[in-house]
Order: C-alpha cells, then sequence, then structure tokens
C-alpha cells in the first residue's frame, strides 16, 4: 500500500432487533458472556450441564470427565443412551409423531413426505431386520447407497442397536470401497441396486460385487441391496438380501440399545487423495459436545425447516441432515439430485441452507 493510500475503519455497533434478541437461544451480550464465563470456571461443570439439558439419557452419567488415564479422557463414561431414541421416540413422546421429519424428492421429481412416527417405524423395521442377519452392539455395518430416505434410515437403524455404520461415497470405486470395508471390519454393506442422477442410473450393487472379489473382505457376511431402480443385478445366493423383503416382515417396535457415551456411532474416512484413507470415530460423546453449540450458534429450532445439498458421505451432512434435524424436532429437506438452488428456494423456503463450497457459488448466484 503506498503511503497516501488511507484504509477506512469504522466502528459502528447496530443493535440487535429486540424481537429477534428475545427469540434467540443466546439473546443478549451479556448472556454470551455469562456462557463463556461459566466454561472457563469449570468447563467439565459446564459439559454436564449442557449433557443433561441436551439428551435424554436411559441412565444418567455420576462422573462428567475421567481423567485417570490422560491423555485418553472419557466423557460421561458410565451414562447411557440411544441417538436414535434422542432423535425419534423422544420427538414422538413429545406429540411431534405426525410432524414432518424428512421431505425428499427423488430424480424424476417425484416427493415424499415421512413423519417422525413413519419413519421409526421403517427405523424399526430395519434395525429388526438388522439383528435378524446377526448384527449386534459394536459391529460395523458400511453404508454405500444414494441420496435416499433409505440413507437416513440405515444410519438410524445402525445407531438403534449399537451397531456402528460406515459411509462411503456413491461415486468412489469398487477398490476404494474395498479399502475401508477391510479397515473397518464390516460386517455387513447395505447399499442399492443402482443410483439415479439426472435421468441417468450408475452402478451400486455391482461395484460392491466387484469391491469383494479384491481380497480382504472376508468379515463381510451379508449385502443387503434396496431396489431404487428395479435395474438387473446379480445375487449371491446366501449373501445377498433384498431390503423390502427383509424388512416386511418385521415389527414396527424396536427397543434401543443402551449404549456408552464413548461408543462409536459412526465411522468416516478421508478421501485417500493424499494417501491411504484415514478413519476418524465419531463417538456419542463427539455428538453431545457438537449438538449443543450447532443448536446455539446456528438458531436451530422446531421451526427450521433444512434444506441440505450434502452427500451422505459428508460429516456435515450425518450430523446436519441425518441426525441434527430430527433431533431437535424440525424438518429436513433433501434430494437425490438438484436441480436448480433456485427452484429449491422457491419451493422449500428454508431457514437454513447447508451445502459444500460449490453449492454456495449456486446460492450466492440464485440470491443475486
Amino acid at each position: 500500500m503506498s503511503g497516501n493510500q488511507q484504509t477506512a475503519q469504522t466502528s459502528t455497533l447496530y443493535p440487535v432487533p429486540a424481537a429477534f434478541a428475545q427469540s434467540a437461544h443466546i439473546g443478549s451480550r451479556e448472556a454470551y458472556d455469562k456462557l463463556c464465563q461459566e466454561a472457563q470456571q469449570d468447563h467439565t461443570a459446564y459439559w454436564g450441564r449442557l449433557a443433561r439439558e441436551f439428551l435424554s439419557w436411559h441412565q444418567p452419567f455420576t462422573q462428567t470427565l475421567d481423567e485417570s488415564q490422560a491423555p485418553f479422557y472419557k466423557w460421561f463414561e458410565d451414562g447411557l443412551l440411544n441417538a436414535s431414541y434422542n432423535c425419534l421416540d423422544r420427538q414422538i413422546e413429545a406429540g411431534l409423531g405426525d410432524k414432518t421429519a424428512i421431505i425428499f424428492e427423488a430424480d424424476d421429481g417425484k416427493v415424499s413426505h415421512v413423519s417422525y412416527k413413519e419413519l421409526l417405524a421403517r427405523v424399526s423395521r430395519l434395525a429388526n431386520a438388522l439383528k435378524a442377519q446377526g448384527v449386534k452392539k459394536g459391529d460395523r455395518v458400511v453404508l454405500y447407497l444414494p441420496m435416499s430416505v433409505e440413507g437416513v434410515v440405515a444410519m438410524q437403524a445402525c445407531a438403534r442397536i449399537g451397531a456402528t455404520h460406515s459411509v462411503v461415497f456413491g461415486g468412489f470405486s469398487a477398490q476404494s470401497l474395498r479399502d475401508r470395508i477391510e479397515d473397518a471390519g464390516a460386517v455387513m454393506v447395505i447399499t442399492a441396486d443402482e443410483q439415479v442422477r439426472g435421468g441417468k442410473t450408475l452402478p451400486l450393487k455391482a461395484i460392491v460385487d466387484e469391491a469383494l472379489t479384491l481380497g480382504g473382505c472376508d468379515s463381510i457376511r451379508q449385502v443387503i441391496v434396496f431396489q431404487r431402480t428395479g435395474g438387473k443385478v446379480a445375487f449371491n445366493a446366501g449373501r445377498d438380501l433384498w431390503m423390502h423383503e427383509l424388512t416386511a416382515a418385521q415389527s414396527d417396535v424396536c427397543a434401543p440399545e443402551w449404549v456408552s457415551a464413548e461408543h462409536p456411532l459412526f465411522l468416516l474416512y478421508t478421501s485417500g487423495s493424499t494417501g491411504k484413507p484415514k478413519g476418524a470415530m465419531i463417538s456419542y460423546r463427539n455428538i453431545r459436545g457438537v449438538v449443543p453449540g450447532i443448536v446455539d450458534r446456528l438458531e436451530l429450532s422446531r421451526e427450521t425447516t433444512h434444506l441440505s445439498y450434502l452427500p451422505l458421505c459428508h460429516v456435515a451432512e450425518q450430523m446436519l441432515t441425518s441426525f441434527v434435524p430430527v433431533y431437535i424436532g424440525s424438518q429436513v429437506n433433501f434430494g437425490e439430485s438438484i436441480r436448480t438452488v433456485q427452484e429449491d428456494l422457491r419451493e422449500v423456503a428454508p431457514t437454513m441452507f447447508l451445502g459444500v463450497p460449490r453449492i454456495w457459488e449456486k446460492l450466492h448466484a440464485a440470491i443475486h
């Protein structure tokens, strides 16, 4: 910058409208400072309070933080809870059973509305089907699915029985899928016959079949197939099973498996573009740490309408599309394909928009 150039700086403060402040989770600077002071004075008590306020515990924890084996800290270890119960049963118990939880638009424009009561029934049927196939607490299940309600159902069903899910992006190759199956030691893959994007069908089951022939996947016992298109796929007798046939005779009721706060909820792998994919384990206590901040900072409530363009494999999708919206009793909208951002904004009128950076460019263009 040359000597005769100057940068204008202002320190004008614009007061928050009273009506907005009144409806906010943190309605004033004073309230924010008080929250920060509470966390600074006793961070253990602070997180303990939030865990009790934001989550429903089957067995309340007696110790917030165990530092006896530092740096391997354990949070709420003796507490028992279930993510699916916190997302679904709790909302129904609060009288929201008939409220729409998910609005899903298929590639051909067909729109499905799923209420909390319907979502719990579908989750319970799949959870019972997984248990009937021998999946139990602590088992890992790989999800290789298209954008679909079934994707959300599969994640919630795994959580309901204490299994740990790992979503693999539906565009990844057979080798990439194989690597993640082997690393996770998965006992099951849940996939679809095909996926549809922009009117074109793309294989999924065929890629799973190829992945399982590459070696290192001996832990896989079953492959559950969601019939998305009805396209012809090869079936391995004794291993491959149709999802709709498995769930048809199952009960709509599945008691949740209560797990420790340190229990793994899901595994997520890096893309592998810079080397071998690296897996991260997200436990229940991670959810406890993230959810209060998301709810407060993004001002989420039961009245929030989410529009999500996040892929299933994205950690933000699993948090902000598949778990947080139903956890707070709100509504989430997502689709199999993207039409135009302008159309979706007009039809959905969201109060919360979720997407990867390229989508934000489209959002900016749509607004301007």
